[in-house]
């Protein structure tokens, strides 16, 4: 008799499973029939941050890539002597095409010797917004190269930190990893930021694994004594698989970038690689 109960009490239990079950999808069903909605994780997110209006289409990887190599005007005017001084980044970098695309973008950086050529933005709503989506709007891989809105747009901060997704076909900021060699420290050190109305050149002087915390927030950049203290504690890593150029030295005067990567299988650590202000 108590077995024959114990039964049917189960069998009110999977019944009743099954039926929340069936109601859960019948609702996912309506909704998507009265609303237009997505099923996929992304679709929540984009109606926390975009206007549906303002939700693009989405652009494959390749077609980003297609994109972003179709963005330069000329290949070598930066590299011709006789005009280099009366360049501004709007004769190389087409940004008037970019900002048809996205209006967030409002600069670019290459890094000679790696792959590392992509516009940076910066979302005013939203710090972390381009490290989910693309700029065309789409929610994904690869994200954006990025900035928050602790700098400002004319890399005129003590240290500028600029984002990217270290990316597992080697896109993005992935080849900052190459930097963790000696051999490519040294034989690669320029970095290049197009504005549309200036050119900036950096000298990388530093790349090193860190912790994962937030530099803007842990260190008050503004403050000149802090940002010397920190520039020193640069200089005195003594970590063996860190590289640091010592031959000069950056002081609270100068201006630095630093390109900040994740780093595999360990989300409590970033690869970062620091570069001065030499020339602009």
């Amino acid at each position: 008799m108590e077995n024959k109960k114990l039964q049917k009490k189960l069998l009110s239990i999977i019944l009743g499973a099954i039926g929340l079950v069936l109601v859960y999808f019948m609702g996912r069903w309506l909704s998507g029939m009265l609303y237009g909605g997505s099923d996929d994780s992304s679709s929540g997110q984009f109606s926390a941050n975009l206007d549906r209006q303002d939700v693009k289409a989405a652009m494959t990887e390749e077609e980003i890539a297609e994109l972003f190599a179709g963005m330069r005007k000329s290949k070598y005017a930066e590299k011709e002597p006789e005009i280099q001084d009366k360049l501004k980044g709007s004769d190389i970098i087409d940004f008037e095409s970019l900002w048809e695309v996205n209006d967030d973008v409002y600069a670019w950086i290459t890094v000679p010797g790696t792959i590392i050529d992509y516009p940076i933005l910066q979302n005013d709503k939203d710090n972390s917004y381009y490290l989910n989506y693309n700029i065309d709007g789409s929610y994904g891989y690869p994200g954006c190269i990025y900035t928050e809105d602790l700098n400002t747009k004319d890399f005129t901060d003590s240290n500028t930190v600029i984002y990217g997704h270290n990316m597992k076909n080697g896109t993005m900021f992935s080849d900052l990893h190459k930097y963790a060699s000696k051999d490519f420290f040294d034989e690669n050190s320029e970095v290049i930021i197009y504005m549309p109305d200036q050119i900036l050149y950096y000298e990388i002087f530093a790349a090193y694994v860190y912790d994962d915390r937030h530099l803007m927030y842990s260190f008050n950049f503004s403050d000149s004594n802090v940002y010397a203290d920190y520039l020193e504690g640069i200089y005195d890593i003594r970590d063996m698989s860190a590289n640091i150029n010592r031959e000069f030295s950056v002081s609270s005067e100068d201006k630095i970038i630093t390109l900040a990567t994740c780093i595999a299988n360990q989300d409590d650590k970033r690869f970062l690689v620091q570069a001065v202000l030499k020339e602009e």
